[in-house]
């Protein structure tokens, strides 16, 4: 579990520290664009009022309350389920990432009303159009580690024996 504890915390920082630098930093809120190595590593300001490619983006507070309550649930199904479970480290790293990711997305839409996306990268004559942030890596990355990581037991961490009562 302190595995989990640890990533989830880096990746918290990790996030929150990145879009301050950028966002605020670099006041990309007002400049829109700023082009670090283009076209493979582009800031670009955007404001994801939805879910993942802005799918179900909306202005209304309903929304905006519903997905902060539905990231707040998954985070705390994830981490009551580690707890529980004892997996292995890749499981443990897996649901940090996820947990730590969903968490700086949730905050953004508390603070912002919506989270902030910088990141565009494009490559080999292929034009990504979307923006992300390092949040939305972790989330990605940590969902695809607990499919791949948490099943059949195998990278389960070892439990400590109970003691017999006489």
């Amino acid at each position: 579990m302190r595995t989990a504890t640890i990533t989830a915390i880096a990746t918290f920082a990790i996030d929150q520290i990145s879009k301050l630098a950028v966002v605020q930093g670099l006041n990309l809120i007002e400049r829109g664009v700023i082009e670090v190595v283009p076209p493979y590593l582009v800031f670009r300001m955007a404001w994801n009022r939805g879910i993942n490619f802005g799918l179900l983006a909306n202005d209304a507070d309903l929304v905006r309350w519903g997905l902060i309550v539905v990231s707040l649930a998954i985070a705390a199904w994830v981490w009551t389920w580690v707890r529980r479970e004892n997996p292995g480290l890749w499981t443990q790293i897996s649901a940090g990432l996820l947990v730590g990711g969903a968490l700086g997305n949730v905050i953004d839409r508390i603070v912002y009303g919506a989270v902030a996306d910088f990141l565009n990268m494009s490559c080999c004559g292929f034009e990504n159009p979307y923006a992300f942030n390092v949040a939305d890596i972790a989330i990605f990355a940590g969902a695809a580690g607990l499919v791949l990581f948490s099943g059949g037991g195998k990278d389960k961490a070892p439990r400590k024996p109970r003691r017999k009562t006489p």
